[in-house]
């Protein structure tokens, strides 16, 4: 049998390095590598390698290690093969799964975060949104029922009736805007019909308790204005939608100009002038339900709201 044959056990397979040499010949070549420029110059001159191996040997020495010949030799041919290197692995679905776990904790507050705000962006919806416009069918029943209870005249359930149809009829066809004008009409319409207030005619000094106007499509006629102010049971005013018959806008005042015939401004100038009073100062009353006042005195009903 010879030398060859001898390191070969019965089993066939050459042995492997004890552990302990092979930790010694990692830590060489982690020692090699902190020796960088060392090694670099002493590796690439052809027979200087001994020279490193004997440097390396009396650095062990030094640190009362006893290191083999065998297992120096084994440090330098690793670190020219580049063993005991970390070399990643290249990607792959399993590589990338490893890196978003690892990695979770960096992500994972950005990932909560974008969680977060859409569900607060989902909750502004509901609440701004959905959650109104689902409500907008009972609200407008309620409303409706709510005016019809205050109406005393059929004119005011007419109107009660018009807005309320107006308001179902945007709900089936999917139109929640219209839907909610319409419920606001009901709210100020519900306004109006609680409203309780006198007219009087306005018997200050220096202001007018009436005028009149020569109209546009008719330079030789004049109309005839006398002006009230809606007052509450105390003598407060009272804020009233008023309706410009020469604008066409609807504005909110407690005072305005209700159109007359000559007659009945002649009649109400006569009575301020006999002694700066006017003693029948009373025009009309509204009580509640109603939507116009009940005049007292002749009037078409038309008004100006700026003279």
């Amino acid at each position: 049998m010879n030398a060859a044959q001898a390191a070969v056990p019965p089993g066939g397979s050459a042995e492997r390095p004890p552990l302990d040499d092979i930790m010694l010949a990692m830590d060489v070549v982690d020692t090699l590598r902190r020796r960088e420029r060392l090694v670099s110059r002493e590796l690439d001159e052809l027979g200087r390698e001994e020279d490193l191996k004997a440097r390396l040997k009396r650095i062990y020495a030094q640190q009362g290690i006893d290191v083999p010949d065998h297992v120096i030799e084994q440090g330098v041919a690793a670190l020219r093969e580049d063993r005991f290197t970390y070399k990643p692995i290249e990607g792959g679905w399993a590589r990338r799964l490893a890196l978003v776990y690892v990695k979770r904790g960096r992500w994972g507050k950005w990932l909560g975060g974008a969680v977060a705000a859409l569900s607060l962006a989902a909750g502004i919806n509901h609440f701004a949104f959905v959650a109104p416009r689902a409500a907008l069918p009972g609200q407008l029943t309620e409303r409706h029922t709510e005016v019809a209870a205050l109406a005393r005249t059929d004119d005011a359930r007419q109107a009660a009736q018009r807005i309320y149809q107006t308001g179902s009829a945007a709900l089936a066809a999917d139109d929640p805007t219209i839907a909610k004008q319409a419920l606001t009409q009901l709210d100020q319409l519900a306004d109006v019909l609680r409203q309780e207030y006198v007219l009087r005619i306005v018997n200050r000094p220096g202001e007018p308790s009436g005028v009149w106007r020569v109209p546009d499509i008719n330079r030789q006629a004049r109309n005839y204005y006398l002006i009230v102010q809606a007052l509450d049971s105390t003598g407060r005013p009272v804020s009233v939608p008023v309706k410009n018959e020469e604008t066409g806008n609807t504005e909110t005042v407690d005072t305005w100009g209700v159109r007359v015939d000559d007659a009945t401004f002649d009649a109400i100038r006569r009575d301020k002038q006999d002694d700066g009073i006017i003693e029948n100062d009373r025009f009309g009353y509204k009580p509640t339900g109603y939507l116009q006042p009940q005049y007292e005195m002749p009037t078409s009903g038309g008004a100006i709201t700026r003279w």
